[in-house]
């Protein structure tokens, strides 16, 4: 990481395109076609991700992919390091593996996991992982995981490993044991103190804080209609910030009031109350809504604040609302400028 140049900005899709894995080629092929340089994958369910990148690795030029993220609790880390081993092959350079520690409802309820201390989990994954990619022997005795004797052959590029953060202690971790830190759902407003977490992790490895790459899921929608933007916004995330993990992070990040309410009316089963407790204002933070010019806009002051990649992921209702969100964003449409520029 220390002869790394600072990353460039980036565009990216968002996968899967839906259940199908057609749909996600179409939409891979599509963004390469129009001088997209990145898609990143999440991964929270059926179709499995890991698999659909390796899957797709054949339909690809150039692009680069990653997951953003793939949670630590259902896979170990030697069927991730694995798995790295087999997309690095089939896109040599190309891939980059998002893991996180997901949230509870994903983990807890979908999967019936313990979210069990997640910042060691999540550091202690980044550092096996790491080990087995390079060809080592393991000898590992960690606080969250063990393993001693894997060796699996060696990679001469091992791809890059990225960590999920929200708040503090997360995001130097990140920064510090991570190749690079991802980011989602945040409040603009937040971004400030996020980088200033970037900086004292990234200084902690002796990293170069404007060398670590930020990544961000942005949820966008292209619309000449913000209130339709915004309610599908309300519908969408209500239930993400009812679950502990997000909702701590809504108070970390200024929303202690509106924080607390989504916590009561999700309690109460009351979505009126979940709901109403997202303002205009607080959305208008959180998400991108608004006509092209308004979220390319919006999108360049997120690069000024320090995000190198932005995954478009479209706050859509219809394909329509897709295509035209993805759109604004393609070569031809859209270029950073300059930090001052």
């Amino acid at each position: 990481m220390t002869a790394q140049s600072e990353p460039r900005k980036r565009i990216a899709v968002t996968l899967p395109a839906g259940p199908n894995v057609e749909d996600t080629v179409t939409r891979i092929r599509w963004a390469e076609d129009n001088g997209i340089p990145d898609a990143w994958f999440s991964d929270s369910g059926a179709p499995d991700t890991l698999t659909q990148v390796a899957g797709i690795a054949h339909h690809t030029r150039e692009i680069r992919v990653g997951t953003a993220v793939t949670p630590v609790y259902t896979r170990s880390p030697s069927v991730l390091a694995a798995s790295a081993n087999v997309i690095e092959q089939l896109m040599p350079g190309r891939f980059v593996m998002g893991l996180g520690s997901s949230s509870q409802t994903i983990m807890g309820q979908f999967n019936g996991i313990p979210l069990d201390k997640p910042l060691s989990r999540v550091r202690e994954t980044a550092q096996l992982v790491k080990i087995m990619l390079s060809g080592a022997k393991t000898d590992f005795d960690g606080e969250t995981l063990y393993s001693k004797g894997y060796r699996q052959a060696p990679l001469s590029n091992p791809p890059p490993i990225y960590l999920a953060a929200l708040r503090s202690n997360m995001i130097e971790m990140a920064a510090e044991f991570g190749d690079g830190v991802i980011f989602n759902l945040w409040p603009k407003g937040a971004l400030p103190k996020m980088m200033e977490h970037v900086a004292i992790g990234a200084r902690a490895a002796g990293k170069d804080p404007a060398k670590v790459e930020i990544v961000n899921r942005a949820m966008v929608l292209a619309t000449d209609d913000k209130a339709y933007g915004r309610n599908l916004f309300r519908a969408a995330f209500g239930p993400y910030y009812a679950t502990p993990v997000y909702n701590k992070f809504l108070s970390w990040a200024g929303y202690h009031d509106a924080a607390n309410q989504i916590a009561a009316g999700w309690a109460a089963k009351d979505r009126d109350m979940t709901a109403a407790a997202m303002s205009d204002q607080m959305i208008d933070e959180i998400a991108i809504i608004g006509d092209e010019d308004e979220i390319r806009q919006r999108i360049q002051e997120d690069a000024d604040g320090g995000v190198h990649t932005h995954i478009i992921a479209p706050l859509a209702g219809s394909r329509e609302d897709v295509e035209r969100t993805f759109a604004a964003f393609t070569a031809s449409n859209f270029s950073f400028r300059s930090v001052g520029a």
